[in-house]
Formats: C-alpha cells, structure tokens, sequence
C-alpha cells in the first residue's frame, strides 16, 4: 500500500471532519429533543465517538507524515 500524498490527507480529513461534525449534531439534536427518541443515545454516541476517534486518528497521522522542515 502506497503512502498518501498531502492533497489525499487532506481530502481524507475534511471528510472525516465533515463526518464528525454531522455526528455532534445528531448528538445534539437529540439532547434536545428528549425524551423523544431515548432510546437511541447510545447509537448516536457511538456513532458520535467513532467519528470524532477516526478524525483524531488522522489528524494523529498526518501530522507524522508532514514533512520536518
């Protein structure tokens, strides 16, 4: 598997933010509207720390694959 160029990184990471910023809204609107829909926090939080791990997880690696100057 070959390394990812910096516009991949990118790309993958404004995704990944994209995503996480969905899920923290879901989380959100649900606060709000409890206790409607109770029963689903546990999935949305789930969901909300998986994206929020994985955006961290690319931050994380793409700050190691930067080149040193």
């Amino acid at each position: 598997m070959s390394t990812p160029t910096a516009d991949e990184l990118k790309v993958k990471l404004r995704k990944l933010n994209a995503q996480a910023t969905q899920a923290k809204m879901d989380l959100h609107d649900l606060s709000e509207d409890l206790p409607t829909n109770w029963e689903n926090i546990l999935d949305v939080a789930q969901r909300c720390h998986n994206a929020h791990a994985a955006l961290m997880q690319a931050r994380k690696d793409a700050a190691a694959a930067a080149p040193t100057s």
